[in-house]
């Protein structure tokens, strides 16, 4: 005798529907399918979770005129390394991927995103920080410009931004308006205190006329 709930009554327009027979088919097909897709792709997986460990090298960096000697992990950016393993706090975490400017150094003179530069890359170059800037409690004359002209709001950009100005200053003395808005293009403020950023540069730079060009 036939089981009345394998076959759906044909005049009850059940036909769209499914039965419990078709059900353990499909159910199977999919199994079926399943474990074989794990087969093709379990090698790849498995090896993607294979995680090696780190490896670790000496580095020398030359920091505001001193000599630093620390192991480092390859993967290490200069930023993570003056930060968490110096204390060298005043270099700022911004965007962490070279669109702010808040992680501004100098590296040979020139200034460059720390967040982009790997502290292993930056060895045997000297690197200056905002730190570097102060004479003992006396602040640089970037610094003092700055204050001098509210050149902030927050302030957590200004540190890349006085670094920024100092590696324009180092290499040009007396810039010209459109070179200081070009110099300071890539550090973002978003207080938008750029007028006041922009005059105090150029205070800088009669700060630093007068001292004979030192900052």
């Amino acid at each position: 005798m036939k089981n009345e709930r394998d076959h759906p009554n044909p005049k009850s327009g059940s036909d769209k529907g499914i039965t419990r027979r078709r059900f353990i088919k499909t159910m199977g097909s999919g199994a079926a399918i399943a474990a074989a897709s794990d087969t093709l792709v379990g090698g790849s997986i498995a090896e993607a979770e294979v995680i090696k460990p780190e490896t670790v090298v000496r580095a020398t960096l030359f920091i505001n005129g001193r000599r630093r000697s620390l192991v480092v992990e390859p993967r290490w950016s200069l930023l993570y390394v003056l930060r968490e393993k110096l204390g060298l706090t005043g270099t700022k975490i911004g965007c962490d991927r070279g669109e702010c400017g808040a992680c501004t150094v100098l590296i040979d003179e020139v200034p460059r995103y720390a967040c982009l530069t790997l502290a292993v890359e930056a060895q045997e170059s000297r690197i200056v920080t905002l730190e570097g800037l102060m004479q003992g409690e006396r602040l640089g004359a970037v610094q003092q410009a700055f204050v001098e002209h509210d050149a902030f709001q927050c302030g957590y950009c200004t540190p890349g931004q006085i670094m920024s100005a100092e590696g324009l200053l180092r290499r040009h003395a007396a810039p010209s308006p459109a070179e200081i808005r070009t110099a300071m293009s890539g550090n973002l403020c978003r207080c938008g205190a750029y007028p006041h950023i922009y005059k105090a540069v150029e205070r800088a730079a009669q700060i630093r006329a007068a001292k004979g060009g030192g900052s």
